[in-house]
């Protein structure tokens, strides 16, 4: 009789002792990360001097952990900078283009051939928006709308890419009427021959409804009755929670809302299958005397608020089970728009990649590395006048209090011996000492803001000891904890265990090591 293999013996003893006490998933799926769960993208313009160039482009975006974009085209260069990024993109036809589609399916078949199957599956192309606010900005094309999406559908279908690629157009929040209480919502019965066809293709097809929502605007002309906080998605106490009182649904928040209106105003067409897919949405970083709320400190907390509350997955009242992706209204500041001031200030970043304002997102994953809780540099930019750089650098080591030590001659820091480099030095270090502050990154225009960490060499800039400080803080304080507190540190992401288990593999593993390290 042959031997019991021991290996195989711990193996099942361990099972038997586990898996009684193991709670698995109800769904798998639901824990799959490219099973449709929610992401936050950005929208990208190109009215922005000085556009970095799109391999540049997507090297930014790979750094700031951005893996979903929408562009107002179909260019083809960054189409073609995108090939084996990995970075979903949903790509435009513009207004004036819809004419030419809409009345030929031969048109259609060549944008599609042209646009999409050039580049996908290189290129991720993961949706079409044809056409943008139509039925309110152009309502003269409003019938091509639907042709135009018939025709490009049919040509997707043709290139056997109908599954792998939505297709849908843009609204504006305004198609829907009284959208407060969201239970009394519907659409603008004007439209109704033209949107209800629209939303029957979008349920045939398995597409969402693509909807540019801007709780900003709701406020800015409804301020006597809304509140900033409500628009923010600031914490309200309960009593100052609007309620539907038709549902008596509680709404915490405009956005929540704007997407429940946009459900109720469907199902009174009898469409419940279909998905709201928040095109745009954001808030300006500066205005004009007539825009007062544009601020950067109201962009950075609508705009963090609404990410942590995408990743929270917590949905909507009417909906709590399904959280609608979003794309940020916009990536760059799009300078070269025209007036109001805010129209050139909805950007997360300056057009030279530098940040607008520090997004504070910690703790929801790793999208965007323009982050308070992630490291951030201060550091003289390119192509400056030495002389006015020069000046700066004396500011910052003398009056600026700056630590300079380190970029004395024989120093870890010295080296490259060059004002750049040792402005930068400087530079950071009195943008530490002042706590990050945006305003302490300026040194009258000649220095910048940057995820990028300057150290080099044995040259560690400030920004990074303080991390580096930060993380033995944490390890110190880590080490002072007892055994248990040690254990409970450790998570199970792609598995979710009830409390038990974890108690239970802590208690074998402290019991049983040696059969884990055998096993293993």
């Amino acid at each position: 009789m042959a031997k019991p293999n021991l290996r195989n013996l711990m193996i099942h003893t361990l099972l038997l002792l586990i898996l009684p006490f193991t709670q698995f998933p109800t769904s798998s799926l639901a824990e799959s990360p490219n099973n449709n769960e929610p992401f936050v993208g950005v929208n990208i313009g190109t009215d922005v001097s000085n556009l970095v160039a799109p391999s540049d482009l997507v090297s930014f975006l790979k750094k700031q952990k951005i893996t979903h974009i929408r562009i107002y085209d179909s260019n083809p260069d960054i189409l073609g900078a995108l090939s084996g990024s990995n970075i979903s993109v949903t790509i435009s036809v513009p207004n004036n283009q819809l004419l030419g589609i809409g009345s030929s399916n031969t048109t259609a078949l060549s944008w599609i051939r042209k646009n999409v199957v050039a580049y996908y599956p290189k290129t991720l192309i993961a949706g079409i928006s044809v056409g943008d606010e139509v039925l309110t900005t152009v309502p003269s094309s409003a019938p091509l709308l639907l042709p135009a999406l018939e025709s490009l559908y049919t040509a997707l279908v043709a290139s056997k890419l109908h599954n792998s690629i939505k297709i849908s157009t843009p609204h504006s929040a305004s198609i829907i009427q009284e959208p407060f209480p969201p239970s009394q919502a519907y659409f603008n019965q004007s439209l109704s021959s033209i949107i209800l066809p629209l939303l029957q293709f979008l349920s045939k097809t398995g597409s969402p409804l693509m909807l540019n929502l801007y709780p900003y605007y709701v406020f800015m002309q409804n301020k006597d009755v809304v509140a900033l906080e409500y628009s923010l998605f600031k914490h309200l106490k309960s009593s100052k929670e609007m309620v539907d009182p038709n549902t008596l649904l509680h709404y915490t928040n405009v956005y929540d809302a704007m997407i429940d209106a946009a459900y109720f105003s469907m199902k009174n067409f009898n469409v419940t299958d279909v998905v709201v897919l928040v095109t745009e949405t954001g808030w300006p970083s500066k205005g004009d005397s007539k825009e007062p709320y544009a601020t950067k400190e109201n962009a950075d907390t609508y705009n963090s608020n609404l990410i942590k509350h995408v990743f929270d997955r917590s949905g909507t009242p009417l909906h709590p089970e399904t959280t609608s992706s979003v794309y940020i209204y916009e990536l760059f500041n799009e300078d070269l728009r025209s007036e109001p001031v805010s129209e050139a200030n909805w950007g997360l970043f300056y057009g030279n990649a530098t940040p607008c304002y520090l997004l504070r997102v910690s703790g929801v994953g790793g999208f965007l590395a323009n982050d308070s809780a992630n490291q951030t540099y201060c550091v003289a930019m390119d192509s400056v006048d030495k002389k006015t750089l020069q000046a700066a650098l004396d500011w910052a080591c003398g009056p600026g209090r700056a630590n300079c030590s380190e970029i004395q001659p024989g120093e870890s820091c010295f080296e490259p011996n060059n004002v750049k480099n040792h402005a930068s030095y400087a530079f950071d270090s009195y943008y530490q000492n002042q706590g990050k502050a945006t305003e302490s990154c300026d040194f009258k225009g000649v220095a910048m803001i940057t995820t990028s960490d300057p150290s080099h060499g044995s040259c560690i800039f400030p920004g990074s000891k303080q991390l580096i400080n930060n993380t033995k803080q944490v390890v110190n304080s880590t080490q002072s904890s007892n055994a248990g507190e040690k254990l409970g540190l450790i998570a199970f992401k792609s598995t979710k265990f009830c409390a038990s288990n974890n108690i239970l593999h802590m208690s074998l593993v402290a019991a049983f090591p040696f059969m884990f390290l055998f096993i293993l």
